[in-house]
């Protein structure tokens, strides 16, 4: 196997042409990616549940919107915690119950009594669920075209327009991607 160049850290953006309804104009987040293959969070699927229903101590520490979020379609009976450390926090001195993905992004051990990261949390985003790819998978859906990889922005795991973030995302990249933004939701009405 060719060894695979990690994208953790980045974002995978649909790409219109993108057929599966669990990833309709999705940005998802990679967590983890290497030969063994690829886990993500889908960062723009609101739910109707509000973070309190679910996780009580942690409600207060989520931005708004104050929801779970679905974070792709497996396992949607687990919940993740993706939070941003301002700073980053440093390489030995990373706060209890958070742990580093990429720069100032990690996940948040939800076992762990919220108040050990609350004074450390920037934001917090809850996901049921993850988006996941079996080695190769990923690097196939690339290749076929069904993703654009572009970088992460700390402030894009807490959007409080998840709704807008697919257009905002695409909007500010420096190249023809950011035209990709105007496409219209509905190709055939034009």
């Amino acid at each position: 196997m060719t060894e695979v160049s990690s994208l953790t850290g980045r974002l995978l953006v649909a790409t219109p042409a993108l057929a599966d309804p669990n990833f309709d104009r999705a940005v998802v987040l990679l967590l983890d990616h290497d030969e063994e293959g690829s886990l993500g969070v889908v960062l723009n699927r609101p739910t109707p549940v509000d973070v309190g229903d679910i996780l009580e101590g942690w409600a207060e520490l989520t931005g708004e919107p104050g929801v779970v979020f679905q974070g792709g379609p497996v396992s949607l009976d687990s919940a993740l915690g993706v939070a941003v450390i301002p700073g980053g926090g440093s390489v030995d001195r990373s706060p209890l119950g958070w742990k580093r993905v990429y720069g100032a992004i990690g996940l948040v051990d939800l076992e762990a009594p919220p108040e050990l990261l609350a004074s450390a949390l920037g934001s917090l985003r809850i996901f049921a669920g993850y988006a996941g790819w079996g080695p190769g998978q990923l690097e196939d859906e690339l290749v076929e075209g069904a993703w654009y990889v572009v970088e992460s922005e700390p402030g894009d795991v807490s959007s409080p327009s998840p709704e807008r973030l697919w257009r905002e995302v695409l909007r500010r990249q420096r190249s023809e991607l950011a035209m990709v933004a105007t496409y219209p939701d509905d190709p055939s009405l034009n």
